[in-house]
């Protein structure tokens, strides 16, 4: 890798990424990574609005600063957060400063106005749609740089807000490939949800937020009926915890389909893996999907993926070479699309070819790919 003797120190703004796991979470990790062996020369100070303390390998990564607000109460963080990076910005005046959520964009907006520091931010998904903030519209257009994480966030991005073109870059999810990969059903899973081997397992992982079920397991939830009619056997798995989950119940309950759907909980990260691999598809078709790092999580375990077609799902499986896209309010289509992957029919071989399936991703959305994408953004700026 080049080094980029334009910067001497960068300024990293999160919400948060070592003690809790979403997806703008785990796209911060991979970032600051990213940018660590892009160069290791250049000082990153990083600073977390949630996080109370580091974790992982990254913390121990030298020229690596990190800041945490979490340690304060709710009620003052935000206000004690802005601060932090305000005067931050102004003492140490760095030459780049990326903020990996659109809400941080007002503060680099100021101190650009203040001490001419250039900033990029990320978009990720719906927190970039339809907004109506002015001082958070007007941080948009003043930004250097942002980073979008699928085409369809990009585009409403310059629908919505009449923002330059050139100004938004694509920087799509990546994932852990040497995490995720291909084995057999695992035992211990078949055992403790009373699983047969052979047995067809369709499975979604997601949050289950009663704001968020446009995710698209009420759907399955719906088709389950007359996918059984075809593949009496099947069996579905919701893993994910939230406060959707009483809700899921009475549904399920309603539909009987006690006997072939499962609310696997929480699954850790330890088991996440595991579960991918216990399925025959993976399945989530979704309406206001930013990307979907859990597409690229099951593509790289080799197993067949459904997902919307009117989100950044598209990207995620690559405009249908990677998968099946279809209309995710359109209940007939995802029923013969979802079995037709069962069976084998579906007219994509790449999808029953698991190593040509997970090298196909890893190629498209691996680490590699991603840290390359993000040098050349940083070399050209």
């Amino acid at each position: 890798m080049p080094k980029h003797n334009k910067f001497n120190k960068i300024h990293l703004w999160l919400p948060n990424m070592f003690e809790f796991k979403g997806g703008i979470q785990v796209y911060s990790s991979f970032f600051l990574e990213a940018l660590q062996n892009i160069n290791s020369q250049i000082q990153y100070d990083v600073f977390l609005k949630h996080d109370t303390q580091a974790s992982d390998k990254l913390a121990t990564c030298k020229n690596t600063n990190f800041h945490f607000s979490g340690t304060w109460p709710m009620k003052a963080r935000t206000g004690i957060f802005a601060s932090q990076i305000l005067s931050s910005g102004i003492l140490q005046h760095p030459d780049l400063i990326i903020s990996t959520h659109l809400n941080f964009t007002i503060a680099a907006d100021y101190l650009k106005r203040l001490r001419g520091i250039p900033y990029w931010t990320i978009a990720h998904g719906i927190e970039a749609w339809n907004i109506q903030n002015p001082a958070r519209k007007k941080a948009l257009h003043n930004a250097d740089k942002i980073l979008c994480v699928s085409n369809y966030t990009r585009n409403r991005l310059i629908q919505e807000q009449h923002l330059d073109p050139k100004k938004l870059s694509l920087l799509p999810n990546t994932f852990d490939s040497n995490r995720f990969t291909i084995s057999s059903k695992s035992s211990y899973l078949l055992e403790r949800y009373k699983l047969k081997p052979e047995q067809p397992i369709i499975l979604t992982v997601n949050r289950l937020v009663s704001q968020e079920s446009y995710r698209g397991y009420d759907k399955i939830l719906e088709v389950l009926p007359q996918i059984r009619q075809a593949i009496p056997n099947i069996h579905y798995i919701i893993a994910g915890k939230g406060d959707d989950r009483p809700r899921l119940e009475q549904s399920i309950a309603q539909h009987k389909l006690q006997d072939c759907v499962t609310l696997a909980g929480f699954v850790p990260d330890s088991e996440l893996c595991d579960h991918y691999n216990l399925c025959d598809v993976f399945a989530m078709p979704s309406k206001l999907e930013g990307f979907g790092i859990v597409f690229l999580e099951a593509l790289a375990c080799g197993k067949p993926v459904l997902a919307g077609n009117q989100d950044g799902a598209i990207d995620a499986l690559y405009q249908g070479e990677l998968g099946a896209l279809v209309n995710p309010d359109d209940t007939k289509e995802i029923t013969q699309t979802l079995i037709k992957i069962l069976q084998q029919t579906y007219p994509l071989p790449l999808m029953y070819q698991p190593e040509k399936l997970r090298k196909k991703v890893i190629e498209i959305y691996g680490f590699e790919q991603f840290t390359a994408c993000l040098n050349q953004y940083i070399s050209n700026f």
